[in-house]
């Protein structure tokens, strides 16, 4: 017959619609990981404890436990087929997958700083005493062990390009797993570094902010380039004096501008599109001597394969998930990579989105500069008409960048307090809002943040033309953001069929926002990690700890999986199966 739908309860305290997906022992399970997580000494040692267990029981029975507790609660299976009934059951109860392949390896320390110190500096030497270097996007060795203080995001290291194709396999054989519409629109969460040598990113990164600072000294004031509005005309009345030079002619052909201005001073698009030498491309006219400055720090031929085999690599995954239908992620990293992942990535989606959004960017709102770097991006996006992709996350690097920033001293890249950080995501998705009747984006929004979300909200409703062009996935742990933006839909005008704006969460976190949702006829999503149990021990630890902090809302979780299990055993439905007929919109 016709697809269930339920009535939304927003204050999403509603026990029956948040578990009607489980089976009375998952519930039990939940409530028992959930006890484990609220206690602060096993969590502190919880990666301690599960080796001692691998140790004691060996690996066959200490499977059997994880799946029985953690693993079998936060992860959804070891490969793509074994994750097919949980994807099953998704779709039923009306939500749809974010599959991550969450196998990280875990290296000792010291393994790990040599080797993201050696895949991080230039074989022809890393010339960091260059005049204009900025030290933010050099490897610092008391850095170097990424996974140093991140609680949830998985961390690649640079083993030797075989990997990086190896890795490149796994995402495509994650796109084939979420392809055809049996589970909705599927999506695959990707990471750039899993792709290629992070130090092409440093410098890549190191670039794009010289840049930027190239063109404050150039024109005054801050911020992107295309934020400047400044036309090729401006930029030849810098160059005056030396306009006759033909280096410097040559390098204003290859700027990228508009009727509106200067969107770029290096023609990005060949960077992702064809065999351009990177060495080649970042040069700037000084303006009184007119010779070519370089702006990248030396890069060998060997380098510039590398970074080719990179792209090369994003764009198989790409071109294969427009032909299967599925959407990328391009996970967010640490801010010395970021510009040049958020660079790539506006390519890709310049690229490839131009009839639907295929690629999205992540903006992480802990970030100072995240409502700018987001205004800049829809912008972009705008005045060179394709879909704009975006998830808004909160941010998973933060003590990391805050004692990466103070021992380098460079300024401090994060928000200064929760709250703001909260209210930049909301500001942020506003701004989305405000422009999606403008043009189709979608944006996904994961794990919450105020001012993004209503920067998002404002966008769509100012701009009434062309409403097909924007979405936004708002996936956030918060339901204050939740409900912020359920509000703000109602207020535009929006429908949960317009499937403008989805929503996100982890799988085995926040069930009680998810489910509801889905069942209410929302685009409803869960991020679906899995992988070998060994191997997925890492992501398995930073989630324990990751709840560790988030001790208010496991009250909640607990609260509503203690009513539900009561109200089970007292109306004698313990063996109840769930039976959804759902379907995802």
């Amino acid at each position: 017959g016709t697809p269930q739908r339920d009535p939304l309860d927003v204050s999403f305290n509603d026990p029956i619609a948040a578990f009607k997906s489980k089976t009375t022992w998952e519930l039990v399970r939940a409530y028992m990981v959930y006890m484990i997580c609220s206690s602060e000494k096993l969590v502190e040692h919880n990666m301690k404890l599960m080796k001692t267990a691998n140790k004691l029981l060996g690996t066959k029975l200490f499977t059997v436990l994880m799946k029985g507790t953690f693993y079998g609660h936060f992860v959804a299976g070891e490969d793509e087929e074994k994750i097919k009934p949980t994807l099953e059951r998704l779709r039923s109860f009306g939500v749809k997958p974010i599959l991550d392949y969450s196998v990280e390896e875990d290296i000792s320390q010291e393994e790990a700083e040599k080797r993201e110190v050696e895949s991080s500096v230039s074989s022809a030497g890393d010339d960091g005493k260059d005049a204009g270097a900025l030290p933010q996007y050099h490897v610092d060795k008391s850095f170097a062990d990424r996974r140093y203080k991140v609680s949830s995001a998985r961390t690649y290291f640079y083993l030797n390009e075989a990997t990086c194709e190896r890795n490149m396999e796994i995402f495509i054989k994650c796109l084939e797993a979420v392809s055809g519409a049996t589970f909705g629109t599927g999506i695959t969460a990707i990471k750039l570094t899993a792709l290629g040598r992070p130090q092409l990113l440093l410098q890549l990164s190191e670039v794009i902010m010289r840049t930027r600072k190239y063109m404050e000294a150039l024109v005054g004031g801050q911020g992107n380039v295309l934020t400047h509005h400044k036309t090729i005309k401006d930029l030849e009345q810098y160059y005056a004096c030396v306009n006759d030079n033909k280096d410097v002619q040559q390098f204003l052909q290859n700027v990228t501008s508009d009727k509106e201005g200067i969107l770029h001073l290096f023609p990005w698009s060949g960077i992702v599109d064809e065999d351009s030498q990177l060495s080649e491309t970042f040069r700037v006219p000084d303006p009184t001597t007119g010779q070519m400055r370089r702006l990248i720090s030396q890069i060998s031929p060997k380098e510039e394969e590398m970074f080719r085999n990179m792209i090369r690599r994003l764009n198989t995954i790409v071109k294969t998930a427009a032909e299967l239908d599925v959407r990328i992620m391009i996970d967010a990293e640490q801010t010395y990579f970021q510009p040049a992942i958020s660079r790539i990535t506006l390519e890709m989606m310049r690229k490839y989105n131009k009839n639907k959004a295929i690629v999205f960017n992540t903006y992480q709102c802990y970030l100072r500069e995240a409502f700018r770097e987001v205004g800049t991006d829809l912008e972009q996006a705008k005045r060179q008409n394709f879909y704009f992709g975006a998830k808004l996350v909160r941010g998973a690097y933060m003590e990391q960048e805050r004692a990466r920033a103070q021992a380098l001293g460079y300024a401090d890249p994060v928000n200064p307090t929760y709250e703001a950080t909260t209210d930049m995501y909301h500001k942020t998705l506003a701004e989305c809002l405000r422009r999606i009747k403008a043009r189709t984006q979608i944006i996904q929004l994961l794990n919450s943040v105020k001012n993004v979300l209503a920067f998002v909200l404002q966008v769509m409703k100012d701009s009434g033309e062309d409403a097909g062009k924007i979405g936004i996935m708002v996936a956030s742990h918060n339901e204050d953001t939740v409900r912020f933006a359920i509000e703000n839909m109602k207020s535009i005008g929006v429908s949960p069929e317009d499937k403008v704006i989805c929503f996100g969460q982890l799988l085995g976190m926040c069930d009680y926002i998810t489910f509801p949702l889905g069942q209410a006829g929302y685009s409803a999503y869960k991020y679906i990690p899995y992988g070998p149990v060994e191997e997925v021990l890492p992501y398995l630890s930073r989630r324990a700890q990751e709840n560790k902090g988030v001790l208010k809302k496991i009250k909640k979780e607990k609260r509503l999986l203690a009513s539900e299990i009561r109200r089970r055993i007292f109306r004698g439905q313990i063996f109840y199966t769930p039976k959804g007929n759902y379907v995802p919109i």
